[in-house]
């Protein structure tokens, strides 16, 4: 068992797809969901954030009841997003609420084997990156998504890329990006060039590159392999967390063999693949189905491969 220390706010959201939609607002958040996926691969997952008195009661028992560990400071508001997702699986951001940036780092971050950073929106500022890398030499994993967000003057969330991303790209050990946030990265399509995107996103100092892409799959550049990956046929009902999740089941099998980056990316797809097949935090990730998965992909290339 390896101990995963995630910075970033847990969020309680309303989700709506066209096949399923929350009863009210159900925790999530990119730390969180990867805390919720890493606790049942059988680690010790430990998130730090901020969370308000609205949702404090229902948050302590939350953790309590998946197994994850919380360092939380207090908040004027618990964070929380309206998504509501089209056919096409591209989605809207309504801001139910809005918490305050991360200023805690606990003395827990010495026995981390490992560090994922996933902000929401904007609670990870360069002060809390600085005393993260003053405090552990452990490898920091990225999902950036919430260092791109900004709130627009409609109320809605856009893009933008902030000036001192570069400067943080660069203690990273891995950055995950999905289409749109590595568009908005390196200005490079995805799903005109994968290969030049992901190649483009580790130039901004990171070691490893992962794209994901949805159905089609991901895409890992490290410098010296370009690896695609394929995605797990699944019947997808709710795509929130999918990314999130990708990201604790690369850890799970990155942690074990850190130089077999398709095996890591695979047991990525896998986890994803059950995320997204029903909604919420209550999500099982039964291990045996996981591996079953994960060996069904791997199989895919020695296929493609004696092919």
């Amino acid at each position: 068992m390896r101990t995963i220390l995630a910075f970033g706010n847990p969020v309680y959201d309303e989700i709506r797809t066209p096949r399923v939609a929350t009863p009210g607002r159900v925790l999530s958040g990119c730390s969180t969901n990867a805390c919720l996926a890493l606790s049942r691969l059988g680690h010790q997952a430990e998130l730090v954030g901020r969370v308000g008195a609205d949702f404090q009661l229902q948050f302590v028992t939350d953790m309590e009841r998946f197994g994850v560990r919380a360092w939380m400071e207090p908040a004027s508001q618990t964070g929380g997003f309206r998504l509501i997702y089209d056919q096409r699986g591209d989605r809207t951001l309504d801001v139910l609420g809005l918490a305050d940036p991360i200023t805690h780092v606990p003395s827990a971050i010495t026995e981390a084997d490992l560090i994922v950073i996933g902000p929401i929106l904007q609670e990870t500022p360069l002060g809390l990156w600085q005393a993260i890398r003053a405090q552990t030499h452990a490898p920091i994993f990225l999902d950036p998504q919430g260092m791109l967000r900004r709130i627009a003057a409609d109320g809605r969330i856009e893009h933008y890329v902030p000036a001192d991303f570069a400067e943080v790209a660069s203690w990273c050990r891995v950055i995950k990006a999905n289409e749109v946030e590595a568009h908005v990265l390196t200005g490079i399509d995805p799903r005109r060039d994968v290969a030049a995107a992901a190649r483009a996103l580790r130039a901004l100092g990171c070691t490893i590159a992962i794209v994901t892409l949805a159905e089609a799959g991901s895409f890992i550049d490290d410098g010296q392999r370009q690896l695609l990956i394929p995605a797990y046929p699944t019947d997808a009902r709710d795509p929130t967390g999918a990314g999130d999740t990708y990201m604790a089941g690369f850890i799970h099998a990155y942690l074990e063999n850190p130089d077999d980056l398709y095996r890591a990316g695979c047991m990525g797809a896998a986890v994803a693949s059950l995320w997204i097949e029903d909604t919420g935090p209550e999500v099982a990730l039964p291990l045996a189905e996981v591996l079953r998965r994960w060996e069904w992909l791997v199989a895919r290339r020695r296929d493609e491969a004696s092919g």
